[in-house]
């Protein structure tokens, strides 16, 4: 059974939330590069291996700024997210953009930043052509369809709106070849939090079968396989992590045999986990307002669904910590809330805990990815702030707690006072 612990104690939360006020987002610093410079050790085999990050699931200029030292790109797929890339300075290769249902303004942005564009849709190499043209290096996102198993997140390949059938990768390249693009690289992606190492090599697999019929086939050269993110993480104390090396040694096995063998190689590996890299090292800091007690009890915090939406989205699991009660018995039954006016507004349901007051500090563990980036103001919550605790201890806002001057910016309360 895996330990889930934390990278703070309960007196040095407490001198945190002296300046910093509950709720907040918080981010290990050493246990995100140490996780980062174990991915790149893993697939050192590969020259030119890269990790590009998909900053949707945290979206903050300091942790990619972080990330890039360890030579990690950045996985976007929207215009806020090239924006960000732009804006911590990076161009070209080092960008992904992987998009679906994508306006012209995002592909013209794309091609701007000079970043790798990985097509969604086949009927997007005329809309890319007619709205941009087209890159010198060009992308298809495949779906396998029936070939292979998704899970609940990202549902059945075959039911999933992304990707290209395998009949239209041939179309789609053989079109691209006609107009005279001269390089490729292919993607796929068909789970999301996924926990089994075999599933990666298998889907390695599957990519590097069609990579060989497309080469044959079109007289074709890719310069990348991009196997997509999806890497799980260990929610729960009873799942373990992923391992990195059996991952690595599978695709490595598969890469000699099918890539070396039919002397398509070097051929670049890309990921671009986002949840695996940032999500294990982020935790939500909350304070208990009440303890309810009526058909059931009920623990309710200052933050709520807007602060972490995953398990009102997914009936997802983030194993919470009461600080100074960790090693107490876990006896008293809570469903943990907030306090919008949902009723799924809860992090926890019928979660055995030690007992819990007012005023007791709970941490949600896990919360690095899809966590705050996933927040909204439904009943007019305020986004809270994200802090990055480095190495040495110093603790950094890297975002702040948005204010009701940030929720009201948009709105024009003098015309409407004159609005009949």
């Amino acid at each position: 059974m895996l330990e889930k612990k934390l990278p703070f104690d309960k007196e040095q939360l407490e001198q945190i939330i002296e300046k910093h006020p509950t709720p907040f987002h918080i981010y290990d610093e050493k246990g995100m590069l140490d996780y980062a410079q174990k991915f790149n050790e893993a697939f050192s085999w590969n020259e030119g291996f890269k990790e590009y990050y998909a900053i949707k699931a945290a979206p903050n200029p300091y942790l990619m700024r972080l990330l890039r030292k360890q030579g990690f790109g950045i996985d976007c797929s929207s215009m806020a997210e090239l924006l960000l890339a732009e804006k911590v300075g990076m161009r070209g290769e080092e960008i992904m953009f992987t998009s679906n249902d994508t306006p012209a303004y995002e592909y013209q942005k794309a091609m701007e930043l000079g970043a790798i564009i990985n097509l969604d849709d086949i009927k997007h190499i005329d809309y890319l052509e007619e709205h941009a043209g087209l890159p010198e290096l060009i992308s298809f996102r495949y779906n396998p369809g029936t070939l292979k198993g998704g899970n609940i997140i990202i549902g059945k390949p075959e039911d999933s709106k992304y990707g290209f059938t395998r009949e239209q990768l041939f179309e789609g390249y053989k079109k691209l070849k006609d107009k005279g693009v001269k390089r490729f690289g292919i993607h796929t992606m068909v789970a999301s939090n996924e926990l089994d190492a075999d599933y990666f090599v298998e889907t390695a697999e599957i990519i590097f079968d069609v990579i060989v019929d497309l080469a044959k086939e079109l007289d074709i050269r890719f310069e990348f396989a991009n196997l997509g993110g999806g890497i799980g993480i260990p929610y729960k104390s009873e799942h373990k992590p992923v391992n990195l090396n059996r991952v690595s040694e599978g695709i490595k096995e598969l890469y000699e045999k099918l890539i070396v063998g039919n002397g398509l190689d070097p051929l670049k590996i890309y990921f671009e986990s986002g949840r695996a890299i940032t999500g294990p090292y982020g935790f939500l800091v909350s304070r208990v307002l009440h303890i309810k007690e009526t058909y059931k009890k009920y623990a309710g915090l200052d933050s709520c669904m807007a602060n972490l939406m995953r398990p009102a989205l997914y009936g997802a699991y983030h194993h919470i910590t009461v600080m100074g009660k960790e090693t107490a018995p876990h006896r008293h039954l809570y469903d943990v809330t907030g306090s919008l006016c949902e009723n799924n507004d809860k992090f926890a349901i019928n979660r055995l805990l030690p007992e819990i007051n007012p005023e007791d500090l709970v941490v949600i563990h896990d919360t690095g990815a899809h966590g705050h980036s996933m927040g909204f103001n439904y009943n007019g919550k305020l986004r809270s702030a994200e802090l990055l605790l480095r190495p040495n201890g110093e603790v950094v806002e890297i975002r702040r707690a948005e204010t009701f001057d940030d929720l009201f910016a948009t709105l024009d309360f003098d015309a409407a006072n004159e609005f009949e």
